[in-house]
């Protein structure tokens, strides 16, 4: 099977084209969609991550032949976990993709441990970073491996301060009010957002989504961001 790969439903409002390069994913957060789709449970799929065996001459083959559209780093799993510390294969990727002239479009909630690739992005590429919570004891409750909160927010004003163009993933909301405040607080560095709801769990139901989205979009529009309704949030702006 190839490793780029074309993502389906929701994934595809994220990018057209993927490549995921570990399995597992030791953040585990509580809310993480990726072991249902692996019939996985929740403990099995965040107990351990390992690389995947990637034959690289056929990556890089695979990533010439995608000149022109973007690539998306990772849909299922993060490409800066803990492991990839170690591993180092988020970077060989990148640098192949550069070597070809392939933009990439990084998603992360690794914090600090992104900032070591910066040096390889430029022009087209993008950095972003999924923010859920601004309380650092919710974060640690919901995404116990991720970095917290200030982390990934340090990370993106880094990335900015570097030209590298920068967006944040406001999905999943558990608390409006965060994600809101979110918001306020990263809009100078932050050259898009993307905004999403919370799925998959009973306790969205008692959102009321469509305030959340308003209020959402009013402070967007109020800084003059770019951003991204999801498709899912969007139904209720109708």
């Amino acid at each position: 099977m190839p490793y780029i790969y074309e993502p389906k439903g929701k994934a595809k409002e994220y990018g057209d084209y993927a490549l995921n390069l570990y399995n597992g994913c030791t953040h585990g957060c509580k809310y993480c969609y990726v072991p249902a789709i692996r019939r996985q449970s929740q403990e099995a799929f965040h107990a351990t991550a390992s690389a995947r065996n990637i034959k690289w001459p056929e990556l890089t083959k695979e990533i010439k032949a995608h000149v022109g559209k973007p690539l998306f780093f990772c849909f299922m799993c993060d490409p800066y976990q803990p492991l990839d510390s170690e591993m180092k294969i988020t970077r060989n990727a990148i640098q192949l993709c550069k070597n070809s002239g392939v933009q990439v479009f990084l998603l992360t909630k690794g914090g600090a441990r992104s900032i070591r690739d910066f040096d390889l992005l430029g022009e087209g590429d993008h950095y972003g970073a999924t923010l859920t919570f601004t309380n650092r004891t919710q974060s640690r409750e919901w995404e116990p491996g991720a970095a917290e909160p200030e982390e990934r927010i340090d990370a993106l004003r880094n990335a900015y301060k570097w030209g590298i163009f920068t967006w944040a993933s406001l999905e999943p909301v558990i608390d409006p009010v965060q994600s809101l405040e979110i918001i306020s607080r990263c809009h100078e560095f932050v050259d898009m957002f993307k905004v999403g709801k919370w799925n998959h769990d009973a306790r969205a139901h008692a959102i009321d989504w469509k305030a959340f989205g308003t209020e959402a979009v009013r402070l967007l529009e109020k800084y003059g961001k770019k951003y991204y309704i999801k498709k899912d949030l969007a139904e209720y702006l109708r």
